[in-house]
């Protein structure tokens, strides 16, 4: 009797424990580490220098961390990754530039916006497309260039299907959709304004049109299933968007022109 009382304890505890072990996620109340999910292919916002993931969010991110008392990590992962990352608990937020959209809205919850962006256009020089327009007028049949899974994506697929005036190529990362305007596979690059002016000086003979696509709120991701973490998080954004904290990294980044 008192071998098989000891087996059940033994089974009870070990029950336990794999129980406590299996529901430690990135962010949850205990945790000591706040991860980072982003896509280290956006410059300024997020890019690698000496195999180390730098830019505005990560020195965001970063901060809240600090603020909360907490350690920081980063993970590197595909832009649209990192919803799902956010989702499954991999990641304690997701913070990669990314525009608060109804549709995002439906898998994750936002923090209060930290930032504003632009959606661009990238042409070449001599480029018949001189607006936004000239994306949109039926029968144009451009081809547009965009990253997988960031709003130029989700914005330009939805608009050219709608007026029927060309297709959509998406491409893994903005480099890559930048390549293929430079050998001619596509006529246009719809993507985030300040990796945009980086890619045009890099590339002879690109320039960026004087209209934008879309103007968006840049916000940070987190798991529905952790407001409380999504509040942490919001209260500390807020106190460094107050002391000019994120004003002054954003500065460091991006010079006024």
């Amino acid at each position: 009797m008192k071998k098989l009382l000891a087996l059940l304890m033994t089974v009870v505890l070990a029950a336990t424990m794999f129980t406590a072990c299996g529901s430690s996620k990135s962010g949850d109340d205990g945790d000591k580490t706040l991860i980072m999910g982003t896509n280290a292919e956006f410059p300024p916002y997020e890019y690698r220098e000496n195999n180390e993931v730098i830019g505005i969010d990560a020195k965001i991110g970063k901060a809240i961390a600090d603020k909360l008392g907490m350690d920081f990590k980063i993970e590197d992962m595909a832009f649209d990754s990192i919803i799902p990352a956010v989702q499954s608990g991999k990641v304690s937020m997701g913070l990669a530039g990314m525009t608060v959209s109804d549709e995002r809205k439906e898998s994750v919850d936002f923090t209060d916006s930290y930032a504003t962006g632009v959606q661009a256009i990238i042409v070449k020089e001599g480029s018949k497309i001189k607006t936004n327009e000239d994306l949109l007028k039926k029968g144009a049949n451009v081809k547009v260039g965009v990253q997988l899974g960031t709003t130029g994506d989700i914005y330009c697929t939805d608009d050219l299907k709608e007026a029927g005036s060309g297709t959509v190529e998406e491409y893994n990362k903005g480099a890559d959709a930048v390549q293929a305007l430079v050998t001619g596979k596509i006529d246009c690059v719809v993507i985030d304004n300040e990796p945009a002016k980086a890619f045009v000086k890099a590339n002879k003979g690109l320039k960026l049109l004087k209209t934008a696509y879309a103007e968006e709120d840049y916000a940070i991701a987190v798991s529905k299933d952790k407001p409380e973490l999504r509040k942490k998080i919001n209260k500390a954004l807020k106190e460094l968007i107050d002391d000019g904290s994120v004003q002054k990294i954003i500065n460091k980044y991006i010079k006024a022109e």
